[in-house]
C-alpha cells in the first residue's frame, strides 16, 4: 500500500490458502479481476484467526471483506476420510498444517465483523458455496444449518464468482446497500424473522431446516429439488426456513462467454507465490505452475463430485488464441524447462462441448449429459481440442505439452484420432482415468459408465501407444465405501483388477462432501432421486477392509483382505489359485505392519489422542469448538486409518 501511495483499500480478500498470483488460485484471480476494474485490493492470506488484529492491518476497507476458506472445504483440507488430521496442507507454505481453522469461513467472517463493525462481509469459495443451504456434515455426523446462519455473512457468492463479485463490488461502490444487491444472480442471503420471503411463481420453498434435520425423506427432497435447480437458464429461486428466519438462494450466475473467459485468464498474473514466502514451497502451486486451464465446468454429473455443483454443467471454454498466448507467456518465463504440465480443466476432453440445441439447453434439467447414455444433442467433437493441442506443441521453446487432467473415456473413444494424438504427444507415460468401480449398481448410483467402457478404453489407449512407439499405461482411480458398495461389490472389483492385471497406486475412500447427491445417500440410506434404499458402509473397520481390497496386492494389506474375504465367505480367494487375491500365509510385511499398528494403537490409547483439532486450534474457555466428534468406534478402530 505504501509503495503504491494508497491510504486505504476498497476490498480485503481473506483466504485460507497461501497467496499465489496464479489463475488456479481464487485469491489471486479475483484480486487481479477487481484490480483490473479499478479497485484497490488487499489479500490477507492465512491470517491468525485467534485475534482480529490481522484483519486491521490494511485499515478499514471502504467497500467490503471478501471471505473464502480457500480452494478446498477446510474440513476436507484438514481431515482424512477416517477423521484423522492430515499430515500436510498442499495450499500452505512448505505444506505445514494448522495455518487455517476448522470451518474457516465461520471464523474469518466473525473476525471481520469484530475488526470493523458495519463493513459488509461477503463469503464465497467452495466451502461457502456447497454449504449455502442445510447440509450433512460428515465430520460432526449432523445436519448443519446453512452457512449463512452461522457465519452471519451479508451475502454468499456461490459457484464461480467472477461476474457476481464484480457486480457486488460495483454496486457497493455506487452507494447501494447490501440489501439492494440481493436480487443478483449467484448470491444467497439470510432473511431476518421480520422479513417476508420473496413470493413469486419462480420461487420454490425447500423443506425447512428442522424437517431435514429430523426426517431423511425431507432431506432427500431438499437434495432432489436443489440439484434440479442448478441450470442457470431455468433455475428458480430457492427459500429454506430456519426457525423464524430463512435463507434465500437466487438462480446461479450465467456461464461466462468466451470473451469473458479470455479476459479473466488474460489478466496480468505474475504466476508466482507472494515474495514474502521466500524459499518456502507451496505444493499445490508446484503442481499447476506451468499448467493452462482451457475450460471449466463438467456435464458428467457424478454424484460424489462437487465440480458440477460448483462450476456448473455448462462448459465454458477459452479461445485458442487466449490459450496459446498463455503458453507463450509460460515459455518466456525464466527457468521454464520446456514442459507445459497440463492443458485441461475438470475434465481434459470437454473443451468447447455444448448442447447443439440452445433452446433445449435452456429448458433441460438433466443432471448428466453422459449418463445413463451420452445425450444425442451433446456436441462431442474433439476437433477444436485437437487444434489447440497441435498449436500448443508447436510454440517456440515448448518441448512437451502434457494432459494431466482426467480424460472422460466414453467421449474419447468416439474419436480415435484424438486418442492417437493423445498417446503420441501428450502423455508422460501414464494417463489418468476414473472408472471408480465395476459393480453396475454402484456405477449407476455414481452416474458413471460401465466397467466394460474402461476395459475397452484401456485396450484402445495401449494400442495407440504401441502405434506411436511408446509404452504407456492408464492410471485408474477407484473409490472405496461409496454408497451402494459393500464387501461383496469390493471383492468383485478386486477380482476384476486381478484378472486384468491392474494395480492401482492411488485409491480413495469416499468422503461425503456437503451438497453432493452421494452425501445425501450416505446420510439417509436413500437415493434422493428415487427414494429407494441404498447400502451404506459407515463402520471404520468395514471402510478399512474396502480400501485394502482395492490394493490386495500389497503385502501389508494381507490381514485386512483376509478379514474381508472371511467375513464375506469368500475363502476360495485365499490361496494360490488364478483368482486368489492373497496367499495362505501372511508375508513378512503384513506381520511387520500388524506389529506397528498394535504399537500405534497402544500409544493412542494411553495418550487419548484419537481425533484432535489442527495443532494450535484449541477452544477458548466458554466457546464451543467446531471439530469432529469422537465416534463410539474410534477406540476399537484406532489403528490403520488412512486416505489417499
Amino acid at each position: 500500500m505504501r509503495a503504491r501511495g494508497w491510504d486505504s483499500v476498497d476490498v480485503v480478500f481473506v483466504s485460507g490458502d497461501a497467496y499465489v498470483d496464479h489463475p488456479s488460485f481464487a485469491n489471486g484471480l479475483l484480486a487481479r479481476l477487481l484490480e483490473a476494474a479499478g479497485f484497490r485490493v488487499a489479500v490477507l492470506a492465512q491470517p491468525d484467526w485467534r485475534s482480529c488484529e490481522p484483519w486491521r492491518q490494511f485499515g478499514r476497507p471502504r467497500l467490503c471483506f471478501g471471505i473464502s476458506a480457500g480452494n478446498m472445504d477446510s474440513m476436507i483440507n484438514h481431515y482424512t476420510a477416517n477423521r484423522k488430521v492430515r499430515n500436510d496442507d498442499a495450499y500452505s507454505p512448505d505444506g505445514v498444517i494448522g495455518r487455517r481453522p476448522d470451518r474457516a469461513t465461520l471464523a474469518y467472517c466473525q473476525r471481520s465483523r469484530e475488526a470493523f463493525p458495519g463493513v459488509p462481509v461477503v463469503a464465497g469459495g467452495v466451502e461457502a458455496s456447497l454449504r449455502r443451504i442445510a447440509h450433512y456434515d460428515y465430520w460432526s455426523d449432523t445436519v448443519r444449518r446453512s452457512i449463512l446462519m452461522d457465519a452471519k455473512a451479508d451475502l454468499v457468492v456461490f459457484g464461480m464468482g467472477e461476474r457476481t463479485i464484480l457486480d457486488v463490488v460495483r454496486g457497493l461502490d455506487a452507494g447501494k446497500t447490501v440489501k439492494e444487491l440481493r436480487d443478483l444472480r449467484g448470491v444467497a442471503y439470510r432473511l431476518g424473522a421480520s422479513e417476508p420471503p420473496p413470493a413469486s411463481p419462480d420461487t420454490l420453498e425447500l423443506p425447512a431446516y428442522e424437517a431435514v434435520a429430523a426426517d431423511p425423506l425431507a432431506f432427500c427432497e431438499m437434495t432432489r429439488i436443489s440439484h434440479l435447480e442448478t441450470n442457470p437458464h431455468n433455475a428458480r429461486r430457492l427459500v429454506q426456513r430456519h426457525g423464524r428466519e430463512a435463507v434465500v438462494v437466487n438462480p446461479p450466475a450465467l456461464p461466462l462467454e468466451q470473451s469473458e473467459m479470455d479476459q479473466v485468464y488474460g489478466l496480468s498474473f505474475t504466476r508466482r507465490p507472494h515474495p514474502s514466502y521466500g524459499t518456502a514451497r507451496i505444493p499445490a502451486f508446484e503442481v499447476v505452475e506451468t499448467s493452462v486451464q482451457i475450460m471449466r465446468g463438467c456435464f458428467g454429473g457424478c454424484t460424489f463430485c462437487s465440480i458440477t455443483a460448483h462450476e456448473g454443467r455448462i462448459i465454458q471454454s477459452r479461445s485458442q488464441d487466449s490459450i496459446i498466448t498463455e503458453i507463450k507467456l509460460i515459455a518466456s518465463q525464466p527457468g521454464f524447462k520446456g514442459t507445459v504440465s497440463d492443458i485441461g480443466g475438470p475434465t481434459a476432453n470437454m473443451y468447447q462441448m455444448r448442447c447443439t440445441r440452445p433452446d433445449v439447453e435452456a429448458k433441460c434439467r438433466r443432471l448428466s449429459c453422459v449418463h445413463p447414455t451420452v445425450c444425442k444433442l451433446l456436441g462431442t467433437d474433439h476437433g477444436p481440442l485437437k487444434a489447440v493441442m497441435r498449436e500448443a506443441r508447436s510454440v517456440e521453446g515448448v518441448k512437451r505439452v502434457l494432459v494431466a487432467s482426467g480424460v472422460r473415456m466414453d467421449l474419447a473413444r468416439r474419436d480415435p484420432e484424438y486418442l492417437q494424438e493423445l498417446a503420441a504427444h501428450h502423455v508422460g507415460g501414464h494417463l489418468k482415468v476414473a472408472p471408480e468401480h465395476t459393480d453396475p449398481e454402484v456405477l449407476r448410483l455414481m452416474k458413471k459408465p460401465s466397467a466394460d467402457d474402461y476395459v475397452e478404453f484401456d485396450k484402445a489407449f495401449r494400442a495407440a501407444s504401441r502405434r506411436a512407439g511408446r509404452k504407456q499405461y492408464t492410471v485408474p482411480y477407484f473409490i472405496a465405501s461409496h454408497p451402494g458398495s459393500g464387501l461383496e461389490e469390493m471383492i468383485d472389483l478386486a477380482v476384476f483388477l486381478k484378472r486384468n492385471g491392474y494395480k492401482p497406486d492411488q485409491v480413495q475412500d469416499f468422503i461425503p462432501s456437503p451438497f453432493d447427491i452421494a452425501a445425501c445417500m450416505y446420510h439417509t440410506g436413500l437415493d434422493p432421486m428415487t427414494k429407494e434404499p441404498v447400502r451404506i458402509t459407515k463402520s471404520l473397520r468395514d471402510r478399512r477392509m474396502q480400501r485394502a481390497l482395492l490394493q490386495f496386492f500389497k503385502p501389508e494389506n494381507w490381514f485386512e483382505v483376509r478379514r474381508a474375504l472371511e467375513q464375506a465367505g469368500r475363502q476360495d480367494l485365499i490361496g494360490s489359485g488364478c483368482d486368489c487375491l492373497i496367499p495362505d500365509r501372511p508375508p513378512r510385511e503384513a506381520l511387520d505392519r500388524k506389529r506397528r499398528d498394535a504399537n500405534h494403537a497402544f500409544t493412542e490409547e494411553t495418550s487419548g489422542d484419537h481425533i484432535r483439532g489442527v495443532p494450535g486450534d484449541r477452544p477458548r474457555a466458554g466457546r464451543r469448538q467446531a471439530r469432529p466428534r469422537k465416534s463410539r468406534r474410534s477406540r476399537s478402530a484406532a489403528s490403520g486409518r488412512g486416505r489417499r
